[in-house]
Parts: structure tokens; C-alpha cells; sequence
């Protein structure tokens, strides 16, 4: 016992000295402990961290690109700016198609910055996981084929992160878990496509643990892998919402073109809310799953996390197709470019939630906002019979046989842990740096003796529960699209099997970004992208980070 208490302070000093180690004039700049004594007063009980940086040993992330960097230059950083920071995607095409700068510029202007704000312990967001290492020569490539490919997609040569429990071939796919840190699967079925249309993957991006289905009351966007991602409007302040944290984050901090995020309940829309930048969680389907490390193969879906409506339809467009090894692939294409840019609001009706009107002012002072723009808006009062009874339920049950099937098919050889019970009893060996904050729900999991019939059960109680908070707007009244916040629906919209679009609608007095979002019925997403493009040049909301400016 001795020794494990002396080991324990030990360690303990060698972080605090880690984190201690860059002072100016004998003044101390930076000190986690500090900082997290300070956390503990937070009002906000998910705020009130543990540790911001990984305990988990890592190489340096951008040691193989040390010379391509120093041959970059600040300088030519600094040049580039204004013609990257906040653009779409079609205007970085039209500055490549016009010499100011070639793809792998553009990938080296990027990890430049994550380099420039990532090292330095006082603007780290500790967002990123993995870089690419043959990103550079990638580029090189696109740069050497690119007239040479006429019909280029609109994505070919744009950098673009992965949430960390999406594979990616010459990366690990960790999910945010140390039991996954030496895991190297091939390319999940988005990446494959991402890359058939020509986009370059950047790198991986922290998330939520297991994404967030691991600790309970645990902050949002920890994971022992990653450690603490921060929110780049208010470090240590607000929250980044989960589980695609590390995607919310890069992408409003424009570390990368574009990311995928992942949503089983909330976690695409609470990011991009409280980040200020477009997510899209697609109806289940849609888009493939293959690869992807699961919660729960009844509600899991990737979608895109991007700064503008329009670079958010130019990723649904490239990651989209039949997905062979997705039971819940399906085979019809949408056109999510075309006509994106001809709507306007008037004549369109949405459906407003009467009781975030009364206790939201800035959700309240958008709807009216929109009605001046043209919109017509019907009012819902809350429903009645919509608890999610067995919610939890569903995902221990989904998790318990989902997370085996991905580890025995997807996982690289390597990965010694085979379901939920080697992955809880792994973590107990090293408690300290693998569940700073326990694994309640992990070990809910092994408690569930829920059958499958029972489960078949809850779901379709689960489904009609959550089609009864939108029937009646989207179907009975005919509304364009039901208006909510940020991932406060967004529950409901997943068990019902709804999409929904999450963009930036402002921010709070004390500067907390928060996002309009809009629910459809299945397969909506194109009118979704056309309805919340026309919103977003009424809205024009978005403000970029000042401190990464």
C-alpha cells in the first residue's frame, strides 16, 4: 500500500511539473492544477474537470512533418490567412484554381495552425488525437491529377478530420479508450468514400469516450486517449457538447475544411451547437456504418460537421452511397447540391415549440426573425405520452452485442478485449489514467438482462413515443421542418428515426454559442440543407473564435 501511495505522488508530480514547465520571467504561465482548482468552483457539475491533458503517453503529433513546416513558415501562414480562414468550399477550390495556394499548401496551412495552437498550453483545445502521416504526399498527389480529372467532386483536395471511432487506414481508431490505442483497422465505408471523391483525411479528432456512453455525469469531450477538448468560445467555460466534441471543436476553430461526426442520441447537434458551426445527423441509413466503433445499431449514424450549409451538402454528397455490409444501407441517392441556394423563406412554415419561446430569448428572437424573412409558423404545445421509457435500455442491450460484433470484425487483430466485460475489467488495472471517472454505464451494460424480444418492444414504444413530439407539426400540420435547439429534441428525433440540421442562430449574453435546430421527417435531408441554407443567409451568425482568429 506504501509503495501504490508513493507510486500515485509521484505521478502526480511528474504532471504538475509537465504542465508547470513553461514560465516567462519566473512567472508561471500555465498550471493545470491550478487551473482545475479553479474548475471546482464551476456551476455547471460536468465542469468541473479532473485533468485537461491526456495521461496516456503519445508520440509527438507533428514530428514527421518537422521540415515541410519549417520550410512552410510562419510567414507564409500569415499569407494565407485571410484567404482560408472561414471559407467554403467552393471558394478554397476557386483560390486553388487560381495559384494563390495548391492543396498541399492548404493541408500544411492547417496543420501549421493546430501546431501554432495545439503546443502552446494556454490555446490548446486538445482536439486532435492522430494526424495523417502521409497527408503531405497525398495533397502532392491531388495537386499533380488535378486538371487531370475533369469532373472533380467539389470535396477533391480539402482536408477533412474523422472523429476518433471512425477508421482510417495508417491510423489508430480508439474511440477515445486506452483498451483501443494500438487499434488499426482499415478505412471505415465513409472514409473509402471521402477519398473515392478525392478529399484528403487530415487526421483523427478527440470525442466523448466511447462516445459518451462509458462514465455517467462525466464532462463532455474527455477521453483518456484525447483528454479534455475545450470549447474555443470560452476555454474551461462552456461546455463543448458531446460526443463529437473534438469535430465541433476543429471544425469551428478552423483546424480542417470540414469533419464527420457521429450521433447515436445528440452527439453531432450538441457539438455543433455549442460551437457555433453546421452538423447534420441523417435518417439511420443513409449514410454507412461499416467501421465505425458503435453505441447502438438501431440509432447510430455518421454525419458532417462543417462552417457553412453549403460545405455540409458537399460532404453529405461525397460520403453517400449503399453501404453492402449495413444492414440498414439504403440503396435510393438524394441530390443534396442541387438547388440548395434558390429557396427563400417566404411561403415556407415551420413548427414552433411553444414552451422554448417562453424560456429561450434567443431561439424566441429567431423565430421572429424568420417570420419577418417570410416564414408562416404554427405553435405546439408539449405532448403528451412522449417519456422515453427504456431509452438506456435500448442502448445497453444495442452496445452489449454491437461492440463484440465491431471488435470481432472491424478491430485489428491486435485489440485484446472482446465485448464490455474485458473493457471494464482492463480499465480496473489502471484506474487512475484509464476512468478518471469511472465507467458507470459500462458496467450498467453487464448489470441489463433485458431479452431481445423485450427489447424489440421497447423500441417500437420508443418510436411512437418520439414521432408523437413531430407528428403533429410534420404531418398532421404540414409543416417544412420543426424548429428546436441545439440537441434538446434530439432524443425524440432519434428514436423516431428523424433527421435533423443544427446551425448557428447566435449566442448567449455571456458569449455561449447555441444553434437553431431543424427535425424532418425521414429522408428530408436535402429540403433540410435547402431550408437551413436559407436560414443561414438570414441569420448570418456565425462568428469565428476570437482568440483563433
Amino acid at each position: 500500500m506504501r509503495n501504490t501511495l508513493l507510486l500515485c505522488l509521484m505521478c502526480s508530480l511528474f504532471w504538475a511539473c509537465k504542465q508547470e514547465a513553461r514560465q516567462q520571467d519566473d512567472v508561471l504561465v500555465y498550471n493545470e492544477e491550478h487551473l482545475l482548482e479553479e474548475q471546482q468552483q464551476h456551476e455547471n457539475p460536468r465542469m468541473r474537470f479532473k485533468l485537461i491533458t491526456s495521461r496516456v503517453d503519445r508520440e509527438d503529433l507533428f514530428a514527421s512533418f518537422e521540415k515541410e513546416l519549417n520550410a512552410f513558415g510562419e510567414a507564409r501562414y500569415i499569407n494565407m490567412k485571410p484567404l482560408v480562414l472561414e471559407r467554403t468550399i467552393p471558394e478554397l477550390q476557386s483560390s486553388v484554381a487560381a495559384g494563390e495556394f495548391t492543396y498541399r499548401e492548404l493541408c500544411l496551412f492547417y496543420l501549421w495552425r493546430i501546431q501554432k495552437f495545439e503546443s502552446d498550453p494556454e490555446t490548446a483545445l486538445h482536439t486532435i488525437i492522430s494526424l495523417n502521416p502521409d497527408i503531405l504526399q497525398k495533397a502532392e498527389e491531388r495537386d499533380l491529377k488535378r486538371t487531370e480529372v475533369p469532373d472533380r467532386h467539389p470535396l477533391y483536395g480539402m482536408p477533412v478530420l474523422l472523429k476518433d471511432n471512425i477508421g482510417a487506414s495508417g491510423m489508430p481508431t480508439t474511440a477515445g479508450a486506452v483498451a483501443l490505442i494500438d487499434n488499426h483497422p482499415e478505412d471505415a465505408f465513409i472514409t473509402k468514400q471521402l477519398k473515392k471523391h478525392g478529399a484528403l483525411i487530415l487526421g483523427k479528432v478527440n470525442l466523448s469516450e466511447w462516445a459518451y456512453y462509458f462514465c455517467q455525469g462525466c464532462p463532455v469531450g474527455y477521453s483518456a486517449v484525447g483528454g479534455q477538448t475545450l470549447n474555443p468560445y470560452g476555454p474551461r467555460k462552456f461546455e463543448t457538447g458531446g460526443s463529437s466534441s473534438g469535430s465541433g471543436v476543429a471544425v469551428a476553430a478552423n483546424y480542417a475544411v470540414a469533419a464527420v461526426g457521429t450521433e447515436t442520441a445528440g452527439s453531432i447537434l450538441s457539438p455543433s451547437g455549442q460551437n457555433a458551426v453546421v452538423g447534420l445527423k441523417p435518417t439511420v441509413g443513409v449514410l454507412g456504418r461499416t467501421g465505425i466503433v458503435p453505441i447502438s445499431s438501431t440509432l447510430d449514424t455518421p454525419g458532417p460537421m462543417t462552417r457553412s450549409v453549403v460545405d455540409n451538402a458537399i460532404m453529405m454528397d461525397a460520403m453517400s452511397g449503399e453501404d453492402p455490409d449495413d444492414a440498414a444501407s439504403v440503396v435510393e441517392s438524394f441530390d443534396y447540391l442541387k438547388g440548395l441556394d434558390t429557396l427563400t423563406l417566404a411561403g415556407k412554415t415551420f413548427g414552433v415549440y411553444q414552451p422554448y419561446m417562453e424560456r429561450d430569448t434567443l431561439y424566441s428572437q429567431t423565430v421572429r426573425t424568420l417570420e419577418e424573412a417570410g416564414a408562416q409558423l404554427q405553435y405546439y404545445e408539449e405532448q403528451e405520452g412522449t417519456e422515453l421509457q427504456g431509452f438506456l435500455t435500448l442502448l445497453n442491450i444495442d452496445m452489449k452485442y454491437d461492440l463484440p460484433q465491431y471488435l470481432d470484425t472491424q478491430a485489428s487483430r491486435n485489440i485484446m478485449v472482446h465485448d464490455v466485460a474485458d473493457v471494464v475489467e482492463f480499465n480496473l488495472q489502471d484506474s487512475l489514467v484509464r476512468m478518471p471517472y469511472g465507467q458507470a454505464l459500462f458496467e450498467g451494460i453487464l448489470k441489463d438482462s433485458t431479452t431481445t424480444t423485450e427489447l424489440e418492444a421497447i423500441k417500437e414504444r420508443l418510436r411512437i413515443a418520439g414521432q408523437r413530439v413531430f407528428d403533429p407539426a410534420l404531418k398532421a400540420g404540414n409543416v417544412d421542418a420543426f424548429l428546436s435547439v441545439n440537441n434538446y429534441s434530439a432524443a425524440h428525433a432519434a428514436v423516431a428515426k428523424y433527421p435533423a440540421l443544427c446551425l448557428p442562430m447566435g449566442y448567449r449574453n455571456d458569449g455561449e454559442p447555441a444553434g437553431i435546430t431543424l427535425i424532418g421527417l425521414p429522408y428530408s435531408e436535402p429540403e433540410l440543407l435547402q431550408l437551413g441554407y436559407a436560414i443561414e443567409q438570414v441569420l448570418k451568425a456565425r462568428k469565428s473564435p476570437s482568440k483563433y482568429n
